[in-house]
């Protein structure tokens, strides 16, 4: 039987600490405006130390200020030192303080907005509109509960995301019940809501359309196909219709809507307010921060003064203040880092992309983390945070900073292309092609390569889908002939 025993060892070991102090530079850096303006106000409502200067404060009185709160001679920057490993994960890391994307909304003074309790009042979704009618509707008890179960499968389109074999066992009916009470369904407003595909859908409104129009119901029902790929020669030969009368017929298919539920979407619109405004000043870019509706933050004088008095204060009201007296210090310098550190990156996205600022998407240039970093002395991921939900407002558009880093494509002379210019150049492109004859993916990637740009055909693909763009034989317009 082996003896039990007690040992020591001594074991080195690498281990990475971060201060709060520094945890909370880190946090400000990669927030979004409108998440740095939530943080201070609700570090306005904690912090009784830490007030908003009504008026401008100068630079000295800053620093007089930073400096009584901190204790120090003189005010230093805060350094977020990153000299770690390549291989360390800081998304995973630092995932407590990851964030969505929410913007800033500026409102002009002089336009007219919708009253408070309009804004207040939550729009109704296609599931209360649908379920109002159901509950005023003459159905049975019964017919009302299946048609609840129906209404509970519909995806945000509108269209029945279950079969009638589920919803049948779901309601405990049969098939013909649920088959009954879905053809009712249908018929509320909007109509052809419930529809299990785009057919059915245009279908059913079509039936509902008074004076009722038989050609429109023998495309939907026979020649979707044809009308899908706008084979229009095909349509006239097989209804042995004039083009006239299928061009009409086919204007009353496109007034249809293939998704009905669309116009219940209650998701919100999210406007944008660049952080930083690019300007053209004597032939010259000249970057300047946002700072409208940022406020100014300074330490209250008033604590300031009561901790000078000697024994006016116990001992755990001076501990107190002193805590919010070097909070407030270091929120303050992190802010002043954060807006510095925002300043340098934006003039360096300025400087590597000379060519866009003053030509356009069409020349902009290949460019990765690694490019800005080396140019401003940070590390990588800083730069990841510092462009993370940022936008600039430049002379051609507003653009999230993280688009200005994109990969190349190689041309034919061998230069490297950015991606984004090539996204545009094929845009342009299919903008300008016949509009009876569109260009083929190969057709597009030959005007390419005239251009030097070399890229295959499924990159033109992939590109053309991603910028939501329809292939040739989807956007060719009406050729009627015989």
């Amino acid at each position: 039987m082996a003896a039990l025993e007690l040992r020591q060892h001594l074991k080195l070991s690498q281990q990475l600490i971060m201060t709060p102090q520094l945890q909370q530079a880190i946090k400000l850096l990669q927030l979004s405006r409108l998440e740095l303006l939530e943080t201070i106000n609700q570090e306005l409502e904690e912090n009784p130390i830490l007030e908003e200067a009504q008026e401008e404060i100068s630079k000295s009185e800053l620093r007089e200020s930073l400096d009584a709160a901190s204790g120090e001679e003189a005010y230093e920057s805060v350094e977020i030192k990153e000299n770690l490993r390549e291989d360390f994960d800081w998304e995973g890391y630092l995932d407590e303080y990851s964030s969505g994307t929410p913007v800033l909304v500026e409102r002009d003074p002089n336009q007219e907005y919708t009253s408070y309790d309009h804004r207040l009042t939550p729009p109704a979704t296609l599931e209360d509109h649908l379920a109002w009618q159901i509950r005023f509707s003459d159905m049975t008890d019964r017919e009302k509960e299946i048609g609840a179960f129906i209404v509970g499968n519909l995806d945000l389109a509108g269209y029945l995301d279950a079969t009638v074999e589920e919803i049948a066992d779901l309601a405990r009916a049969t098939e013909e019940e649920v088959e009954e009470v879905l053809s009712m369904v249908q018929q509320l407003d909007p109509v052809g809501v419930a529809s299990r595909n785009p057919q059915e859908c245009l279908l059913i409104q079509a039936r509902s359309l008074q004076p009722p129009n038989e050609l429109v119901i023998r495309i939907l029902e026979n020649h979707l196909h044809d009308l899908e790929n706008k084979n229009y020669q095909a349509l006239v030969r097989a209804l042995k219709r004039t083009p006239q009368e299928l061009k009409a017929a086919i204007d009353v298919i496109l007034s249809l809507d293939p998704r009905p539920g669309s116009s219940f979407n209650t998701e919100s619109v999210e406007y944008v307010s660049p952080d930083i405004y690019v300007l053209k000043v004597d032939h010259e870019f000249v970057v300047v921060l946002n700072e409208d509706g940022m406020p100014k933050l300074r330490v209250s004088p008033y604590y300031k003064d009561a901790l000078s008095q000697d024994g006016a204060l116990p001992a755990e009201a001076k501990d107190y203040i002193h805590n919010k007296l070097r909070s407030a210090a270091w929120l303050i310098k992190s802010i002043h880092q954060r807006q510095r550190t925002l300043y340098k990156v934006s003039q360096s996205i300025v400087k590597l992309q000379q060519d866009f600022f003053e030509r356009g998407v069409s020349f902009l240039r290949p460019m990765v983390l690694r490019d800005v970093a080396e140019d401003v002395g940070m590390h990588e991921s800083t730069i990841s945070r510092v462009t993370s939900n940022k936008y600039m407002h430049t002379p051609h558009g507003i653009f999230e900073l993280k688009y200005f880093f994109n990969s190349s494509i190689n041309s034919v002379l061998g230069e490297a292309v950015a991606s984004e210019s090539v996204k545009e150049r094929i845009r342009h492109l299919i903008r300008e092609e016949p509009p009876k004859k569109p260009y083929s993916d190969q057709e597009i990637v030959q005007m390419l390569e005239k251009e030097n740009i070399n890229i295959a055909r499924r990159t033109v693909a992939k590109y053309r889908e991603m910028m939501g763009i329809l292939p040739s034989s989807k956007r060719k317009k009406a050729s009627w002939g015989t």
